[in-house]
């Protein structure tokens, strides 16, 4: 028995290369990098696949022939008429539907108005150590009092770090606006904002700076991040300054375990 070979039509290789790329960085981040991807970054990377396809698909004459055929007799062929209006009509009644609940605005707070944030675990593993949450401190923040010059010094650094690495997202008035906010879901957090950083301690910072998105445990949701790993790309005590930058820009006041029993007893009298 001889086998013959079956022709997959040129569109339809097309559609099998595009579904075979979405695959496979849905494999690589989901499955083998464990991180989430955003679905703008998947958008943009689907765009990029989409014109590479095409314009290898249509190098050649005939192949932009071979391509376009199945489109142009489904526009001209009068046998096909109702497979025309499902393409032309259905189809895109569907897709905007599609957008429009995609689209439909959130019941739940806005990020920037979210005060609850996800609650960190007793321990972090970071920089191949354990840190314990509750006795976790800004090794520099007893210099504001200590060292007051060597301490503005350490914010200058931080300031560095965070335009070189955090500004793209964050933006340069620390407003959540940067230049690459807008591809971001859910977009940056704005650390002007009294909900934010003025309510966390710096323990809690540094958690979610040195773990990134991936760090977050599975029962915080919806606080989903985008947030890189800066544990692989910047140093402990980089990290440390780049927190007393943020508190420094803003005005706000990082909460302490002990202003805050403080605070308690005082009340108990």
């Amino acid at each position: 028995m001889i086998l013959r070979r079956v022709k997959i039509p040129l569109l339809l290789r097309a559609v099998l290369t595009l579904a075979g790329f979405y695959g496979a960085f849905r494999i690589v981040f989901d499955v083998i990098l464990g991180e989430l991807i955003p679905a703008s970054l998947l958008t943009m990377y689907m765009f990029f696949v989409a014109a590479g396809v095409f314009m290898v698909f249509t190098f050649t004459e005939k192949g932009t022939r071979e391509l376009l055929a199945p489109i142009k007799a489904l526009v001209e062929d009068p046998t096909k008429k109702l497979l025309r209006n499902i393409v032309f009509v259905i189809v895109p009644v569907a897709l905007g539907a599609i957008v429009w609940q995609a689209s439909m605005p959130s019941f739940e707070a806005p990020v920037e108005l979210r005060s609850i944030h996800p609650a960190p675990p007793s321990s972090v593993k970071a920089f191949g150590k354990r840190f314990d949450m509750r006795t976790l401190k800004n090794p520099y923040r007893v210099l504001e009092k200590e060292d007051p010059e060597r301490f503005a010094e350490l914010v200058g650094e931080g300031a560095k770090v965070y335009i070189e690495n955090c500004q793209y997202c964050h933006g340069d008035k620390l407003d959540g606006a940067g230049p690459y906010a807008e591809g971001l879901n859910p977009v940056p957090i704005n650390f002007q904002d009294v909900g934010t950083i003025a309510q966390l301690q710096e323990s809690f910072l540094f958690w979610r700076i040195a773990t990134g998105g991936p760090g977050l445990p599975s029962e915080a949701a919806p606080w989903i991040s985008s947030m890189p790993v800066w544990q692989n790309f910047l140093t402990e005590d980089e990290i440390w300054q780049v927190i007393l930058f943020l508190y420094d820009y803003t005005g706000h006041r990082p909460r302490s375990f002990e202003s805050e029993e403080s605070h308690d007893s005082g009340g108990d009298h």
